[in-house]
């Protein structure tokens, strides 16, 4: 039965020329090689599974080849066999693990082995992995050592965090950064393998290793080796990649965009009791929404080339993309994201995620909580975006009359006789409206008849023609035939109202609950009605006259004029 190894293993790199995304560190070395101006120490800090453990051991092969120190190994001599990927080590260069060997007490003894001259090769390297373990005592034992090493000993400090290591011993060695791998490199480096490993791979499945991985080599390779090892004949498939990873899947996150789109709280609440209900990590859940977000942001901004920034992204799913960001309003985007990184932060230790990812949808779809400038934006987009689908027009943003009936269509009323009594008011006629007064003055009088309506027929609703006087009905009784006519009454003062109740009067008192009833049901017809409207001061029959408020405004010109 054969042994198998581990991909990371099977496939860790011999030389620099196969170490992937750390080219600004094994340029610079393979040139010091070359060049034969290595450093005596050597400090190679950067993030888990970047390589630098491996650069050290390589680095130990080029020193001490047969052909060396030169910048690619021979892999041929005994040196480079003792190094390779599967063998047991050489004796000259020792790894010493500081997380376990990091005391004084070690540190003594390593000083003690570094000046005894190596057993075989040019040179004994100490490859001390982990090096922020090591105490300060440890540094301080290794401190003239490492200042002053013998001609045949190399140190190569491994770290993730060089900070903690002493000051002292990094100033004494040649530092090299060491770097996430970009994803675009790991994934053709992933792509390669899965060839060479004759293991098929679904559409969208190295971008959520890659993502998984999170830029380190060694992690990558290992998630595509639990991968590989669960693939069944077809090979790997996306959706068992995603379900496998945790990941929340494409499907349910169109879903959410397409709820928080539609502002359909029902469908955007549902969707996340399906995600929780399936068991799905909620703060996952929300680092993927978050990642979805930033995807649409990138969309919006870069167009049609979007895909040479979202490199890996299906083409299907691009189309969605595309979709979706043209349905979300720019400043509606921005701030779901900036919530949802800050309902993110704040998920860290909870007891009841569940909560926190439910008040970060309400918030996503009630701007109207946010009174910042950000949500005020959010706003004045969704109303942007009805106006200009016909969702609000001007007549219900301001309501306005239906245009008036032509002036030839008017009926004509006939004015009393000179030196005839005015017209009396129907004691059962209907009370005029506020602002819709009829003008039945005589005619010398009565204003000329205007094709357009006035402000205040426009504020107050339709005025309703004057009907003349032979269409008026007359409540009297007629007298019977062949009886003396009733004797003229006495003329009305114009400027006193009729005997009885005053409608005028009667509007005047209830003017102020007219406005206030108006201002309730639309402040856009109260603004305009309040300014321009007026209760007229005094009344003559049905001519009534303002209080300098014409239908033009207070100074217009037709200031003083009938209402």
């Amino acid at each position: 039965m054969v042994a198998v190894t581990a991909l990371y293993r099977r496939y860790r790199p011999e030389s620099f020329a196969d170490v992937i995304g750390q080219e600004h560190v094994t340029d610079p070395l393979r040139q010091a090689l070359r060049a034969d101006r290595t450093n005596h120490a050597y400090l190679f800090s950067g993030p888990r599974g970047c390589g630098k453990t491996t650069s050290a051991r390589i680095l130990a092969r080029c020193l001490n080849c047969v052909q060396g120190p030169t910048d690619t190994p021979c892999g041929e001599c005994d040196s480079c066999r003792d190094l390779a990927r599967d063998a047991a080590g050489s004796l000259d260069v020792v790894e010493i693990d500081a997380a376990s060997h990091g005391g004084v007490d070690d540190a003594r003894d390593l000083r003690e082995r570094a000046v005894i001259a190596p057993v075989r090769d040019r040179y004994k390297v100490f490859i001390i992995d982990e090096a922020h373990m090591v105490t300060t005592q440890g540094f301080n034992a290794l401190l003239k050592l490492v200042e002053e090493p013998p001609e045949h000993v190399k140190f190569v400090f491994a770290t993730t965090e060089p900070d903690k290591v002493l000051p002292t011993i990094r100033s004494r060695t040649h530092h090299y950064p060491f770097h996430l791998v970009p994803a675009d490199t790991l994934s053709g480096y992933l792509t390669r393998l899965c060839e060479r490993e004759g293991v098929p791979v679904g559409a969208g499945v190295i971008p959520l290793v890659v993502r998984a991985g999170g830029g380190s080599v060694r992690d990558s390779l290992s998630v595509l080796d639990q991968l590989m090892a669960g693939a069944g004949p077809d090979g790997v498939d996306h959706d068992g990649a995603a379900a496998l990873l945790g990941f929340t899947s494409g499907p349910l996150l169109d879903d959410i965009v397409t709820a928080i789109g539609a502002g359909d709280a029902a469908a955007l609440f549902a969707v996340v009791d399906r995600v929780l209900a399936a068991g799905q990590d909620p703060r996952r859940f929300v680092e993927d929404l978050l990642s979805r977000f930033r995807d649409l942001i990138v969309v919006q901004a870069v167009g049609e080339r979007a895909d040479a920034v979202l490199r890996g992204v299906p083409g299907d799913q691009l189309q969605r993309l595309h979709h979706q960001a043209s349905a979300l309003p720019p400043a509606q985007l921005s701030r779901a994201a900036d919530l949802t990184s800050t309902a993110l932060t704040e998920m860290v230790g909870v007891s009841n995620p569940r909560i926190h990812i439910e008040l970060l949808c309400a918030r996503i779809l009630l701007p109207s909580s946010d009174d910042t400038q950000r949500g005020a934006m959010v706003r004045l987009e969704r109303l942007e975006r009805r106006i200009a689908a016909g969702a609000v027009t001007a007549a219900q943003t301001v309501p306005g009359a239906p245009p008036a009936p032509p002036a030839a269509a008017l009926p004509v009323s006939a004015g009393p006789p000179a030196g005839g009594p005015a017209a009396e008011d129907d004691g059962g006629a209907e009370a005029p409206r506020a602002g819709a007064l009829a003008d039945d003055a005589p005619a010398d009088d009565a204003p000329a008849v205007d094709d357009q309506p006035s402000p205040t027929d426009v504020a107050t609703g339709p005025a309703e023609p004057a009907a003349s006087a032979a269409e008026q009905p007359d409540p009297r009784p007629e007298a019977p035939s062949g009886s003396a006519p009733a004797p003229a009454p006495a003329p009305v003062d114009g400027g006193q109202p009729p005997a009885g109740d005053d409608p005028v009067q009667a509007i005047r008192r209830l003017w102020p609950e007219v406005l206030g009833d108006l201002r309730t049901r639309s402040r856009a017809t109260w603004s305009v009605v309040s300014e321009y409207a007026d209760v007229p001061a005094r009344c003559r029959g049905r001519s009534c006259r303002g209080r300098g408020a014409g239908t033009d405004g207070p100074t217009g010109p037709r200031a003083g004029k009938p209402l």
